[in-house]
C-alpha cells in the first residue's frame, strides 16, 4: 500500500542482510504493506499503547495478519532481566513461532527491551521498530543494539540483533512534550558533531518543533539516521569506529546509572557533550565548547544528579569502550573528525568537570 499522507523517503542500512529505514507521515497506519511475517507480537508501554497500539493492531489485522498486545511499564525501570523474562514467558504463552516477529513500539527502552526478546526467543526471530520518540527515531532504532541494564550500569547485558525493518512517522511526534522533543534532539546533535554540520544549526531553528513542518522533520531524521547508518555499516559490532557514536555518552550512562536513572538519557548526554567538548580543547583539538554549550541553553536539562565526580569514577571504569584497563575517551579533532583516546590524565576529566559544575551554576544565577 502507498503512502498517501507524505514521500515516503528511504535509506537501506548497508548490513548483511540490508534493512530500509522507512519515513513518512501516515506510516503508522500503513505498515502492515512493510510486514510479511503473519504473526507479530506487539510490545508496548503504558504511555505509548494507549496512543497507538488500537491503530496498529487495526493496520495488521487489516491486512489478515493476526497480533497480540504486551504492556510493561513506561520507563528505564523496565529495562530490566526481569522484564525480559516475562517478555519471553508471555512469548511462549503466545504460542509464538519462529517465524512470527516482534513489533518494538515505543521509545528507546521499548525498542532496547523488545529487540532483546526478539533476538532471545527461540534464539533469534524477525523484529521491526517502530520508534514514537524523537531520540528513538534517529538512535536507538538503528543499528541492531538491544539490551537491558544492572544495577552496576546501563547496557550491560544484551545482544546485537539488527531489525528487518524501522518504521518512522513524524506525526507521531505531535504527542511530546517539548522537553521530551529536545532530550530527542541531543542524539541529532551528536550526529551533527561526528559528520553533518549543517545539522549543528538546524536543530536550533524555530520551527523545530514538535508540531513542524513535517517535511522538514522528516528530512532532518534523514539526514541524521544516515549518519548512524553510514557508521554502524562499517563496525556492526563496534569492534572500532562505531564507537565513534558513544560521543558525550561515557560521562552520561555514569549519570545515569550513579542516579539510578534519574536524569533522563537526552539531559546526560548533553552534560556529556560540554565534557566531552572541554577535554578535546585541553588536548589541544578544536574547541567547539561555545558551540555545544548554545545547544545546552536550548535544552535546558535538569540539574546534575551528582556534583562529586569521585562518586562518578566506578561507573566511568565499567563503560564499554574501556580495554585492557584504559579508559577510550571519544573526542573531536573538529567537526566530522571523530577520534579514540586513552591516554586522558586525571587533571584534564577533573578540569573537564569543573566545565561542567560552572555551566550550571552560571544558568541557575
Amino acid at each position: 500500500m502507498a503512502i498517501k499522507q507524505s514521500v515516503l523517503r528511504r535509506l537501506d542500512v548497508a548490513l548483511t542482510p540490508s534493512y530500509p529505514v522507512l519515513i513518512a507521515e501516515g506510516l503508522l497506519d500503513n505498515l502492515a504493506s512493510y510486514i510479511s511475517e503473519k504473526r507479530i507480537a506487539i510490545i508496548k508501554d503504558t504511555v505509548v499503547g494507549p496512543l497507538y497500539a488500537a491503530r496498529v493492531k487495526k493496520a495488521l489485522e487489516g491486512v489478515g495478519k493476526e497480533s497480540s498486545l504486551h504492556l510493561v511499564q513506561a520507563g528505564e525501570d523496565s529495562k530490566t532481566l526481569a522484564s525480559f523474562g516475562a517478555l519471553l514467558a508471555e512469548m511462549v504463552g503466545e504460542g509464538l513461532e519462529r517465524k512470527s516477529a516482534i513489533l518494538a513500539l515505543g521509545g528507546g527502552v521499548i525498542g532496547d527491551l523488545a529487540g532483546f526478546v526478539a533476538a532471545s526467543y527461540m534464539r533469534g526471530i524477525n523484529f521491526y521498530q517502530f520508534p514514537t520518540s524523537l531520540l528513538a527515531m534517529v538512535d536507538a532504532s538503528v543499528g541492531g543494539k538491544t539490551g537491558v541494564n544492572l544495577a552496576q550500569g546501563k547496557n550491560l547485558v544484551g545482544a546485537f540483533w539488527q531489525p528487518k525493518a524501522v518504521f518512522i512517522d513524524p506525526s507521531v511526534l505531535r504527542t511530546l512534550s517539548l522537553k521530551e522533543f529536545k532530550q530527542g534532539a541531543v542524539e541529532l546533535f551528536k550526529h551533527g558533531l561526528l559528520a553533518d554540520g549543517s545539522i549543528l544549526t538546524d536543530v536550533l531553528r524555530d520551527d523545530f518543533h514538535p508540531q513542524g513542518d513535517p517535511d522538514f522533520l522528516a528530512d532532518l531524521i534523514l539526514r541524521s539516521v544516515k549518519v548512524k547508518a553510514d557508521i554502524v555499516a562499517q563496525d556492526e559490532r563496534e569492534g572500532n569506529v562505531r564507537a565513534f557514536l558513544n560521543l558525550g555518552h561515557t560521562l552520561a550512562h555514569a549519570l545515569e546509572a550513579e542516579s539510578n536513572h534519574h536524569i533522563s538519557h537526552g539531559e546526560a548526554v548533553v552534560y556529556g557533550l560540554v565534557f566531552a567538548s572541554k577535554l578535546a580543547a585541553l588536548r589541544g583539538f578544536s574547541d567547539e565548547g561555545e558551540r555545544v554549550k548554545t545547544f545546552w541553553h536550548y535544552v535546558k536539562p535538569a540539574a546534575l544528579p551528582q556534583r562529586d565526580f569521585q562518586q562518578l569514577l566506578p561507573y566511568i571504569a565499567r563503560d564499554k569502550k574501556h580495554h585492557s584497563s584504559k579508559q577510550n575517551w571519544v573526542l573531536l579533532k573538529t567537526i566530522g573528525q571523530p577520534c579514540i583516546v586513552s591516554d586522558v590524565s586525571l587533571e584534564h576529566l577533573e578540569l573537564s568537570w569543573q566545565e561542567v559544575l560552572k555551566l550550571e551554576e552560571d544558568s541557575s544565577t
